[in-house]
């Protein structure tokens, strides 16, 4: 696997959107910037907010699109042309409808019906092969419900669940710098959290 040099979090831009469930990627990015001790900055020419950080030893790019999430491909492609990052150098981290509060998951390449994947998929010449980091939210049951549901608010108890899941998910990619995807994969897919509520 090529090395990462650009972490992207997906959400939507606002304060209306913050505490929305397709904002997990969003939650994400930020905490892994204040875990590098800094925090995101808004720069014009990525359509977004972004760092430069040291992490596991690596020089790595972070962003957090300011576009609204189906439009996420325009900031990511603007930052990968711009420092000639190929796409098997970028992570995605986003709000995945099929999995539970509480799980993540890496995963490279595939196909996604989540709008902002789609996104960057078609704006970085339909290459799919970046790895994401899957953040579960859950489903509300019915495709109908959906849009509701991830731009409503978690409960207290998913919260939790997703804010303890977002800590391993942030170790785990400091793993996946220091080592490879499969130890990191081995970390982050056996997790439990012990949030209940």
């Amino acid at each position: 696997m090529a090395p990462i040099r650009l972490i992207v979090g997906l959400g939507n831009p606002g304060p209306e959107y913050e505490n929305t469930r397709h904002n997990a990627g969003a939650w994400f990015i930020n905490r892994l910037a204040e875990r590098c001790h800094t925090s995101l900055a808004s720069d014009a020419k990525f359509f977004g907010q972004t760092a430069r950080v040291t992490l596991a030893g690596k020089d790595v790019r972070l962003l957090y699109p300011s576009t609204f999430m189906n439009r996420s491909g325009q900031s990511v492609a603007a930052i990968a042309n711009f420092y000639k990052i190929p796409v098997e150098s970028i992570m995605v981290a986003f709000d995945e409808l099929d999995l539970p509060p509480g799980v993540a998951k890496f995963k490279v390449g595939g196909s996604s019906s989540q709008n902002g994947i789609r996104d960057i998929v078609s704006k970085m010449g339909n290459n799919r092969d970046f790895l994401r980091l899957r953040i579960g939210i859950g489903h509300p049951g019915h495709k109908a419900k959906v849009t509701g549901y991830v731009l409503g608010k978690p409960s207290k108890q998913d919260e939790a669940l997703i804010d303890e899941c977002i800590d391993e998910a942030l170790r785990s990619t400091e793993i996946l710098l220091k080592d490879d995807l499969t130890a990191a994969q081995q970390r982050l897919h056996s997790f439990k959290p012990s949030a209940t509520g």
